[in-house]
């Protein structure tokens, strides 16, 4: 709790505290990184505690409101967060997170006649914050995602999010709509975890013998490779597109740092790997994968977006 909050104790607030990991994985698909959805966290608590008891009193579900208040601080945030990825140095990407780091947090109703009537256009449990999906949520407008977040993964009813987007309910299920658009252009045909992650295992195979053939084989022609070093390391400073391209361009890695090692990790995605280079924790890859192959590499090297991972 933090340290200029009142240290109460009684069953409400142990039920307004027992809310704050979904709270925190809510903010972090609206934010995109670990830190500014702790900050989203923060000020919700905060702006809890400077309430007036009987204010307190009066909120009926103190869940929901958190929810409410969590959602307006990370619209508001999400223009000034992006105004400051456009001075970013290099590619941004949003922070990879383990498989399991919120499971359970998500609410998504199947049965609302307000949700997207295609499959495919729908957020499982299982992708609500894989890169896949959250670098989709970056070309959205704030409202679009905040919108598309509280209904289309935690369930929010259209009327209730329309006060905070400051829209009509009837303006809210467009922005929905336009979200969905946004997550169906992103998306390719998909495959099962057991093929994402033979074929990411081939990846691995074929970048630690050096085997530029087999690499190629298992990247989509138009494969894109995004690197985020955040300035703290040397980085490829644009996107590498091309199945050939990428392939040399791991290559050359591999050449210039003999020592590199790929662990496998379990990340949001799918199989992932920790690099370590000599022992210590360089970066990680993630991957999306098509039925023509590995269709996005991920390459986190930005330090900070790396501490929720082992050493």
């Amino acid at each position: 709790m933090p340290e200029d909050l009142p240290a109460e104790k009684s069953p409400a607030l142990d039920s307004v505290m027992a809310e704050r990991h979904r709270l925190l994985s809510l903010a972090f698909r609206m934010m995109g990184t670990l830190a500014d959805a702790e900050d989203v966290v923060q000020e919700t608590y905060v702006r809890w505690y400077r309430l007036e008891p009987r204010e307190r009193d009066e909120i009926a579900t103190p869940a929901a409101w958190l929810i409410r208040v969590a959602s307006r601080i990370s619209l508001d945030l999400l223009g000034s967060a992006r105004a400051r990825r456009e001075t970013y140095v290099g590619q941004w990407l949003p922070e990879p997170v383990p498989a399991d780091l919120f499971a359970g947090t998500a609410i998504t109703p199947l049965n609302s006649s307000d949700l997207a009537a295609d499959p495919l256009e729908r957020v499982t449990l299982d992708d609500a914050v894989s890169m896949a999906l959250l670098t989709v949520l970056e070309a959205m407008t704030p409202a679009e995602r905040v919108t598309f977040v509280l209904h289309d993964v935690f369930g929010v009813p259209f009327d209730e999010i329309a006060g905070v987007v400051g829209r009509s309910a009837a303006a809210t299920r467009q922005l929905a709509t336009s979200a969905r658009r946004h997550v169906r252009r992103g998306r390719r045909a998909r495959v099962s975890p057991r093929q994402h992650d033979e074929v990411v295992r081939a990846f691995r195979g074929a970048t630690a013998r050096g085997d530029i053939e087999d690499l190629l084989r298992v990247l989509a022609p138009d494969v894109e490779l995004r690197v985020d070093g955040g300035g703290f390391v040397n980085a490829a400073p644009r996107v590498i597109r091309g199945s050939d391209h990428v392939a040399r361009w791991f290559m050359g890695v591999m050449r210039k740092q003999p020592a590199l090692r790929l662990e496998r990790r379990d990340t949001a995605d799918g199989l992932g790997y920790i690099l370590r280079n000599e022992g210590l924790r360089y970066g990680i890859l993630t991957f999306d994968v098509s039925d023509e192959g590995v269709t996005n590499v991920w390459l986190m090297l930005n330090p900070i977006k790396l501490t929720n991972w082992s050493l």
